[in-house]
């Protein structure tokens, strides 16, 4: 028999026992036996993306309500940062049902889930948990992205630049501020001399999308920076225009 080597397989029985001994720990009436047998008889057929949300759906069945007391208890179980720029999707996979667990039950509790967003992007990635809460509350969401953009902490600021991406992957299309990139572009302006790689690419990625969805703008804001002297600055403006001529 060929072994699975798959992504999917690491979001089966096997990340439920994962999470069910992390989350017991801790709130000891947690039906770990339960959450274990539904995800292995449920998640068969799926891919990953849709065994990500089975965990978080059964997840809200079997915590406490109400979702405060929930996000709680999964940021709790997070433990150390990730210290690297990589690593988010193998060190830290087992984070990504929480991240879903936020996108799809913490709309309506925004300071909780803005803190929790903050929390799983130092391990795993917020970029699509962030995505509901643009749309719904598009200016406060911003204002906090652009506070996030001038963090000492590297996962928020490639947050800030990531998340508000109108064409990020495995999304559906951002078009909140596509007539009106300025709020977007005041991040990507705090972020175009960031030294790090991890950052600098989500921003180059930003302007690529906007080059595709409002390139008089994208074109306007990248002539603002071509003459810089900045190095990093330079890296971004020939990434982001890799295949678009402006």
């Amino acid at each position: 028999m060929v072994e699975d080597k798959s992504i999917t397989k690491w979001f089966g029985e096997n990340l439920a026992e994962l999470l069910g001994d992390k989350i017991q720990k801790l709130y000891k009436d947690f039906d770990k036996t339960r959450y274990v047998k539904t995800i292995k008889k449920e998640c068969k057929e799926l891919g990953y993306t849709k065994r990500i949300e089975l965990h978080a759906d059964i997840l809200k069945e079997l915590l406490p309500q109400p979702y405060s007391q929930a996000i709680k208890i999964l940021i709790a179980i997070l433990g150390e940062e990730n210290p690297n720029e990589i690593g988010m999707f193998t060190n830290f996979y087992w984070v990504m049902p929480i991240g879903k667990f936020i996108e799809k039950y913490g709309l309506k509790d925004f300071d909780e889930s803005m803190k929790a967003i903050e929390e799983v992007t130092k391990r795993n990635t917020g970029e699509y948990a962030i995505r509901p809460f643009l749309r719904e509350y598009p200016q406060k969401t911003i204002k906090i992205m652009q506070s996030w953009a001038r963090s000492s902490n590297f996962h928020l600021r490639r947050l800030a630049a990531e998340g508000s991406r109108p064409k990020l992957p495995w999304a559906t299309k951002l078009d909140v501020y596509v007539d009106n990139p300025k709020p977007v572009f005041e991040i990507l302006e705090t972020l175009i001399e960031d030294d790090v790689k991890f950052v600098q690419k989500s921003v180059a990625n930003n302007l690529t999308d906007y080059l595709k969805v409002n390139k008089p703008a994208t074109v306007e804001f990248i002539k603002k920076f071509s003459n810089s002297n900045n190095k990093d600055t330079q890296w971004i403006i020939k990434y982001a225009t890799r295949k678009i001529k402006i």
